[in-house]
C-alpha cells in the first residue's frame, strides 16, 4: 500500500517551521499591494510556464515564452506546438490561480479541466480524458498500472487528498500527491505539467506561492522521482522544500523591500568571520541546512541565516547538564 511511506515522510528533515513563518510574513502584509502582487505573479507565472515546458522538452527561451506570452509574437524557428504549449499553460496557470482559494476542494473534474488546458490545441483527442491503453515512461524505473486501474486509482488519490487522514503539513501531502499521480500517469501526454499545476494549486489554497521546478534542476528532479519510487524521498521532499521556499523570498523580497539581504555563496564566503569555504556553504544550502535558494546555477543565503546555523551548531556542542 503506497500510504505505508506516511511515517517515513514526517520524519525527513523539513524546513516547515521556517516555510511556514515566511508564509506568514506575507500574509501578515495584508492588505497587499496590488500592483505588486500583480508584477511578482505576472513574473512567476511566465517562470513556472518555462520552466515546466522546458522539463518536457520545449525548447523556448525564458526570453522567447515571455515574448510569446506578452506580447503575442511568433518566435522564427520554433514549432507551433511549443508555441501552444507555452499559451495553453499560462492559461492553466490562470484556471489554477483562480481556484486556489481555502478550503477549495478536490475532484475528478479538477484533474480533467487542468488537463484539458494543458493540451488544449495540441492534443485535442487526448486532453481532459484519461488513457485507455498502456505507457512506458522513458529513463524511469517504474511501469504505470494498467489503463483500466487509472479510474479506481485517481478516485482514490483525490478521496486521500481531500480527507488527509494522516493530518499532513500541506507541503508534505502535496509531495506524496505529485509522487502518486506521476506513478499512477492517468494520461497519454501532459502528465508532467499537469501535475506540477495540481500540486501548486494545494499549495496556492493554503496561502503559499508557487513552488517552480527549475529546468536547471531536471536531471535532480527525475532522479528524486525514482529514488521516491523505491520508498526513498529525501531528496524529492528536498527540491521541493528548496523550490517553495525560493518563491516564498522572491515575495518576502519584493513585499518587504528585502532582496539585498540576501549575496551569493562566493561573496558571503570571503566575508571576515565566516569560518567555511564556498564548497561548504554550498553543501550546506543543496542539502536545506540553511535557509538559501538559487539563481541559475548560483546559490544565495543571508548573514542571519548563517548565523542561525552557527547558534545551533553552538547550542548542540553544549553539553547537557
Amino acid at each position: 500500500m503506497w500510504l505505508e511511506v506516511v511515517p517515513h515522510i514526517r520524519q525527513l528533515d523539513w524546513p516547515l517551521e521556517r516555510l511556514d513563518s515566511k508564509r506568514n510574513q506575507i500574509l501578515g502584509q495584508r492588505p497587499l499591494p496590488a500592483a505588486a502582487i500583480r508584477r511578482i505573479q505576472e513574473s512567476l507565472s511566465i517562470e513556472w510556464t518555462y520552466n515546466s515546458n522546458s522539463i518536457e522538452g520545449n525548447t523556448l527561451s525564458l526570453a522567447e515564452t515571455r515574448a510569446v506570452l506578452e506580447d503575442g509574437i511568433t518566435i522564427k524557428g520554433k514549432s507551433l506546438r511549443e508555441h501552444f504549449e507555452a499559451v495553453n499553460h499560462h492559461e492553466a496557470i490562470e484556471w489554477v490561480s483562480a481556484l486556489a482559494r481555502p478550503g477549495f476542494v478536490f475532484s475528478e473534474t479538477t484533474v480533467l479541466d487542468v488537463h484539458a488546458l494543458v493540451l488544449d490545441k495540441i492534443e485535442k483527442e487526448f486532453a481532459g480524458r484519461y488513457r485507455n491503453a498502456g505507457v512506458r515512461i522513458t529513463g524511469a524505473n517504474f511501469i504505470p498500472p494498467n489503463a483500466l486501474k487509472v479510474p479506481a486509482l485517481m478516485a482514490e488519490l483525490i478521496g486521500w487528498l481531500n480527507d488527509n487522514p494522516d493530518g499532513l503539513h500541506p507541503l508534505q501531502q502535496a509531495m506524496l500527491f505529485h509522487h502518486r499521480f506521476v506513478h499512477i500517469h492517468p494520461f497519454f501526454d501532459g502528465n508532467g505539467r499537469t501535475i506540477r499545476l495540481l500540486f501548486n494549486l494545494l499549495l496556492m489554497r493554503e496561502g503559499y506561492p508557487p513552488a517552480i521546478i527549475l529546468r536547471n534542476d531536471r536531471k535532480k528532479y527525475y532522479e528524486a522521482l525514482n529514488q521516491a519510487n523505491e520508498g526513498r524521498f529525501e531528496k524529492l521532499a528536498l527540491l521541493m522544500s528548496q523550490a517553495l521556499e525560493r518563491s516564498l523570498d522572491i515575495y518576502l523580497g519584493n513585499l518587504l523591500d528585502r532582496a539585498d539581504e540576501y549575496d551569493s555563496l562566493s561573496n558571503i564566503a570571503m566575508e571576515e568571520g565566516v569560518p567555511y569555504n564556498q564548497e561548504y556553504l554550498s553543501l550546506l544550502a543543496r542539502t536545506g541546512k540553511i535557509d538559501a535558494y538559487k539563481e541559475g546555477r548560483v546559490w544565495y543565503t543571508s548573514r542571519a541565516a548563517l548565523q542561525e546555523y552557527f547558534e545551533g551548531r553552538k547550542r548542540k556542542r553544549v553539553p547537557k547538564s
